[in-house]
């Protein structure tokens, strides 16, 4: 049976790091509440800056960032400079 290493006591260390630094979405701008559920969209997530998939680091504290579990599935695999979301206008 393979082992998953973002269940591992390394990346869990590091999820836990960067969760208490109490940073800002890093897409958004936003508060992330550290409280939350897990599944909601607002929840912490650890975001890759150059994703795995991609070649990023697990582990590197350098390829981390937080951001919101919505944000962080909106940005997908993207790299490079992108810009923030911006609420959508209620008509």
């Amino acid at each position: 049976m393979a082992v998953n290493p973002r269940n591992g006591r390394p990346y869990r260390r590091l999820v836990a790091a960067q969760k208490a630094k109490g940073l800002p979405c890093a897409r958004c701008g936003e508060y992330i509440n550290p409280r939350l559920d897990p599944r909601s969209p607002w929840s912490f997530t650890l975001d890759h800056i150059i994703p795995l998939s991609r070649g990023g680091s697990l582990l590197d504290p350098a390829n981390a960032r937080s951001m919101h579990r919505r944000c962080n599935s909106a940005r997908g695999n993207r790299t490079g400079v992108t810009a923030p979301m911006r609420a959508s206008r209620r008509w």
